[in-house]
């Protein structure tokens, strides 16, 4: 009898952890992340920065795509919605359409998918280190910004921009701490823009500030 009392007990601390673990990731809000757009046009169309204009490699709009998931993945305050997921609906809309009011377009497809923040990714320059790690004829070169949407009411909550030709720390001694998070050498384009890319969400607020924001 006190056995099958105490196997009581576990049982029923195993569902009280199971259901806490549930609630935990029910409570999670939903990301949504569209694939990056090339901004042939330097200006934002968000912000109205302007970057400078370079090469954009072929690919690189899906490589920081990925890298943003990943990165996002990797901090866990939210639930991200499968990228094949949210592509198939992106391709779906009328490309001339959506990217004539980008931000009204973006908000309504991230509802449509169900998410509670979206984030709207702009890339304006990725040109590719030429030569080595050590020593390089062109540094890698990458400019893009980032736009968090909070969806129930479509306000920007957020927003990251890089701009950056890699430098020598000679050129530069005050970004000693910079040049070692470049590993104290050339980096590829892709390196480059991951680093940067860490630095900016470094600053991203967790989810409940972001919903407290007015």
């Amino acid at each position: 009898m006190k056995k099958a009392f105490v196997f009581l007990l576990w049982a029923l601390f195993l569902l009280g952890t199971s259901g806490n673990q549930e609630v935990l990731a029910e409570g999670k809000p939903r990301l949504v992340i569209l694939p990056f757009l090339i901004e042939k046009d330097p200006v934002c169309p968000i912000c109205h920065t302007v970057f400078r204009r370079g090469e954009i490699l072929h690919g690189a709009q899906l490589t920081l795509t990925k890298l943003l998931y990943q990165k996002m993945a990797q901090k866990g305050i939210f639930e991200l919605l499968p990228l094949e997921k949210v592509e198939e609906a992106f391709l779906q809309k009328d490309r001339v359409l959506f990217e004539r009011e980008i931000r009204s377009s973006s908000i309504e497809l991230g509802r449509e998918l169900g998410g509670d923040f979206l984030f709207l990714g702009f890339l304006f320059r990725f040109e590719e280190r030429v030569g080595s790690s050590w020593g390089a004829e062109r540094p890698a070169s990458v400019a893009f910004d980032l736009h968090l949407f909070r969806l129930r009411d479509g306000r920007e909550v957020w927003s990251g921009r890089m701009d950056e030709v890699q430098r020598p720390l000679s050129e530069n001694l005050l970004k000693f701490g910079s040049f070692l998070r470049r590993k104290a050498r050339w980096l590829t384009a892709e390196e480059l823009a991951s680093v940067g890319m860490d630095e900016r969400l470094m600053r991203l607020p967790g989810p409940t500030e972001l919903e407290e924001m007015r």
